[in-house]
């Protein structure tokens, strides 16, 4: 096997420590949204963290915008929102 390189090495130790920390989030995230779809008081907290995850580019700012909106739309409604749309 070929030796690697300094920086591919410092390149490997950041992307895992990335990892861990960005697994660490979405893993908060999804109790959240799961918490805010049965009790309307976490809504506002699950939108803060959603927006936040976007911010910082953890999740992307449409998944996040779409998420918020069905938080949203299940808040004002009333009607339960499916967790991923139906295919077929």
């Amino acid at each position: 096997m070929a030796k690697r390189s300094k920086s591919g090495l410092k390149h490997k130790r950041q992307s895992e420590r990335r990892r861990l920390a960005n697994q660490a989030v979405l893993s908060r995230l999804k109790t959240l949204t799961k918490a805010a779809r049965t009790n309307p008081e976490k809504v506002a907290q699950a939108v803060s963290e959603l927006d936040r995850a976007a911010r910082k580019g953890i999740i992307h700012h449409n998944t996040a915008a779409r998420t918020n909106s069905r938080l949203m739309t299940k808040l004002t409604t009333g009607t339960p929102t499916p967790a991923s749309p139906a295919r077929g």
